[in-house]
């Protein structure tokens, strides 16, 4: 298995502890398992989807909304 060495700040490092702990993993576990759910979300994930407008004007000042809905 190839080896990535990262550096990080004590506090994500007592985030990442803290999640790890709670998971019932070790550090190294959890980071592995933040990355590798992360790879799979983008693995996942089609590129962009262009839409088909056909009125250049109305596609400039259109936006796509992407990502998670506000609950509020």
């Amino acid at each position: 298995m190839p080896q990535i060495t990262i550096d990080i700040d004590d506090e994500v490092h007592k985030i990442i502890s803290k999640r790890a702990k709670k998971n019932l993993m070790t550090l190294r576990e959890q980071v592995e398992d933040i990355l590798r759910k992360s790879a799979v979300s983008t693995k996942n994930k089609s590129g962009f989807v262009t839409d088909k407008i056909d009125d250049t004007l109305v596609s400039v000042f259109s936006r796509n909304r992407k990502g998670r809905k506000n609950n509020y």
